[in-house]
């Protein structure tokens, strides 16, 4: 399995540090709002990743963060007038409902950021301790940069070149400035109820040092892969190497991933220009969280992603397709060319996820299994569906017609053959209400549990 690795630019062999397993973190969601399909195009991605990892036999632990103090949080819960956990739980539920319906795999562990402020404490005394870190008059907690050599590697920041030098108290920041950045921020009016105690006095972690505490936490001080939007790459990655390595004196991360933005209509997603879509905005008109999964997945990460309600269509006769294919597959000894169409599959997810080529070897086999039957070909395509996770199987109409609907049927096909319509209507009318939904085709009707 290669990946792209962001730290090296390279395409690399994905190899496991120790016991066959990848540690994982991802950059999970800020929850002062519902997340948008913008969110979810990384999300999706990292869950492509996951199934990867496991599809090639390898074991995973993926970490999930949950940014549930930062300024976003707290300026959200003191305008509603709310407890910073009262105001954020709303959108954690919200956010574990919405990757149910995109059937993302749950991460092993979700750390919300409220729950480890010791442990983020202790990562700034630490900095502090070795020099890298400063009080400022305000008792904040700022990292130096210029006291890291390493600063910019990810980023591969020209120093020489960058404005520097400005202290960066925002959690995000001006992205052209290179500047110390804040570990610990220092209690506010505005921050309201908000407020741990510190050495330093009371306040709170800036939001980069919460990713770099969680992550060690969980995974060790070095560990596989950690992936996120390449907005999240500067400054928010490029400093949580900082804080860890400055630290620990290890390297952090072995490999980086980072997915394209996501578009829509070829448009920058924004509220003023009315094209901010939330999941529930999509499936509120009427689309599924399979077609919408297809639609995220259906791209290569690396590639920016342009999403427009006709993909949502197209994805929902695409499905169509898969599934009256599937619906004729069945299990057995796989043929010689369905195991050609899994290869070139395996082949295609394993060069750096590239998911437009293992989707065509998807429709090769959906092609070719129309031409040749199913036989044999069902557990290929859920080999297939360990990555994708769009593939619906078990469908209704598997199920045991009843006698009475049988007798039914019986007697519309009848109808039919003598050009009866108006009998084949009531009598399909009468499948209907017995539970079962009737279809017509050139190779005769079908019939489906409701």
């Amino acid at each position: 399995m290669k990946v792209f690795n962001s730290l090296t630019r390279r395409t690399e062999e994905l190899k496991p540090l120790e016991n066959n397993e990848i540690r994982l973190y991802t950059c999970g969601p800020t929850v002062y709002n519902y997340a948008h399909i913008g969110n979810f195009r990384a999300y999706a991605f990292e869950d492509i990743l996951r199934r990867t990892v496991l599809f090639n036999g390898m074991k995973i632990r993926q970490v999930m963060n949950l940014t549930d103090v930062d300024d976003k949080t707290i300026k959200g819960a003191n305008a509603a007038g709310v407890a910073l956990c009262d105001y954020t739980k709303t959108y954690k539920d919200a956010f574990f409902e919405d990757l149910k319906k995109l059937n993302i795999q749950p991460a092993e562990v979700y750390p919300a950021a409220t729950d480890h402020i010791p442990e983020m404490i202790a990562l700034v005394e630490k900095l502090v301790e070795k020099g890298v870190a400063y009080k400022s008059e305000d008792g904040s907690v700022y990292f130096n940069v210029r006291k890291f050599p390493g600063y910019g590697k990810l980023a591969h920041i020209d120093f020489d070149n960058q404005r520097t030098g400005a202290r960066c108290a925002a959690d995000e920041y001006d992205k052209e400035n290179v500047g110390d950045f804040a570990l610990w921020k220092a209690w506010e009016e505005s921050d309201g109820p908000v407020g741990w105690d510190s050495p330093w006095g009371r306040g709170r972690p800036g939001w980069h040092i919460e990713c770099s505490a969680m992550s060690m936490k969980y995974l060790g001080e070095t560990f596989d892969l950690h992936t996120g939007g390449i907005d999240n790459l500067f400054p928010h990655h490029e400093n949580e190497i900082a804080q860890a390595e400055a630290a620990t004196g290890k390297e952090f991360v072995r490999t980086w991933m980072h997915c394209a933005h996501l578009r829509v209509n070829g448009e920058k997603m924004s509220k003023s220009l009315g094209n901010f879509y939330t999941l529930r905005d999509l499936i509120g008109k009427g689309y599924s969280g399979r077609e919408i999964r297809y639609v995220l997945v259906n791209a290569h990460y690396r590639s920016g992603l342009n999403f427009a309600f006709d993909a949502l269509e197209d994805a929902k006769k695409s499905l169509a397709r898969i599934d009256a294919c599937v619906d004729k597959a069945t299990e057995g000894e796989v043929p010689e060319w369905a195991a050609r169409h899994l290869d070139a599959f395996a082949a295609a997810v394993n060069d750096d996820l590239n998911m437009p080529k293992a989707f065509a070897a998807l429709f090769e086999l959906v092609r070719e299994a129309n031409a040749k039957g199913g036989a044999g070909t069902l557990g290929v395509f859920r080999r297939m569906d360990e990555v994708l996770g769009v593939i619906f199987f078990g469908r209704p109409e598997k199920a045991e017609i009843p006698d009475a609907v049988r007798k039914l049927l019986d007697e519309r096909a009848a109808a039919r053959k003598a050009k009866n319509w108006a009998e084949s209507d009531r009598l399909r009318d009468e499948i209907a209400a017995a539970g079962w939904t009737v279809k017509d085709s050139r190779d005769g009707q079908s019939c489906t549990k409701a």
